[in-house]
């Protein structure tokens, strides 16, 4: 059985609206040597209906149903697709967004240097219908990443979305996405990657076009569903256990984190947060004061940003 260089890994739940559209955008890609593994969640729409046609013409698409061994949900899916993939390099779609043409060739390009692990690159969001405009110049400059950006990356400085980034093989060996979270899954697991030390690349040309709509899985959490906001404090607390561990746990860090849990006070997260790193005595009080004076500063914060607005 020929072996292809990429596998693209697509999780997919009742998405008839934008899947067919998805799976033609990876069918017209430059680069030709892939597999794309779907991964269907126990979809109850059109979604298999619509997009037959398309699997009976293309060999490389391959469809599955979840094995009742993964958790229903995207993790589940992804690490069901990990277990199945054959490539040299794995890359993430979602069933709802649109990849540009060029995507696979370029990051296979950066990827032949035995020293790069990963290619990232920018990612966009559009709404309604997209406008097929690609821009096709292979000219872009690019900068590297390691260990020492895991502070940005983990907080969302330099974004590693989960369309975003073509890895090596390699990087999935000994890990998986915890299949528990619903909401923050990919940050937690490609965080726990990128602190064991691997460095990659990152390209300045826009490569992926994430559709924006109610029914995504942001969609739900920013119309705060309870679900996916106790996943997302669930996946913080995992990402500062693995930092903890990795020595890699800065002041500032912790100051983002702790600062970030007022946000999920009926999660307890703060109190969680303390357990999670078990201060000593005067550094725990140090950050409960903290805390409880930072409604305060933020309400203050506020109204000197609102005068200042005034005055401009």
């Amino acid at each position: 059985m020929i072996t292809p260089k990429v596998t693209i890994i697509i999780a997919t739940f009742n998405r008839e609206k934008f899947f067919l559209e998805t799976l033609m955008a990876v069918q017209n890609q430059t680069f030709l040597d892939w597999e794309c593994l779907i991964i269907d969640d126990g979809s109850t729409d059109k979604t298999v209906e619509i997009i037959t046609p398309l699997l009976d013409k293309e060999p490389r698409f391959k469809y599955f149903l979840r094995s009742e061994i993964y958790k229903k949900g995207t993790s589940g899916c992804r690490n069901q697709g990990l277990d199945l993939a054959k490539g040299d390099y794995i890359i993430f779609f979602d069933d709802d967004d649109i990849a540009h043409s060029q995507n696979l060739e370029l990051c296979v390009k950066e990827l032949s240097n035995d020293n790069i692990s990963f290619c990232r690159y920018i990612r966009k969001v559009f709404v309604n219908d997209f406008h097929y405009e690609f821009d096709y110049s292979t000219d872009y400059t690019f900068f590297h990443i390691d260990v020492k950006d895991i502070e940005r990356i983990v907080k969302n400085e330099l974004q590693f979305n989960s369309c975003a980034v073509m890895w090596k093989k390699v990087c999935f060996e000994n890990t998986r996405f915890n299949e528990r979270i619903s909401y923050g899954d990919e940050w937690e697991l490609y965080s726990r990657i990128l602190s064991t030390g691997i460095r990659g690349i990152s390209i300045e040309k826009c490569l992926f076009y994430g559709r924006k709509h109610p029914e995504s899985i942001t969609g739900e959490y920013d119309r705060k569903n309870p679900l996916r906001k106790t996943s997302h404090a669930e996946a913080i607390l995992l990402v500062l256990e693995n930092l903890k561990e990795k020595k890699l746990l800065t002041y500032s860090l912790k100051r983002y984190f702790i600062a970030f849990s007022i946000s999920f006070k009926d999660d307890n997260l703060f109190k969680k947060i303390l357990n999670v790193l078990d201060f000593a005595t005067f550094e725990k009080l140090y950050w409960q004061i903290f805390f409880a004076v930072l409604p305060f500063r933020l309400v203050i914060h506020s109204k000197k940003k609102a005068v200042k607005g005034r005055f401009k």
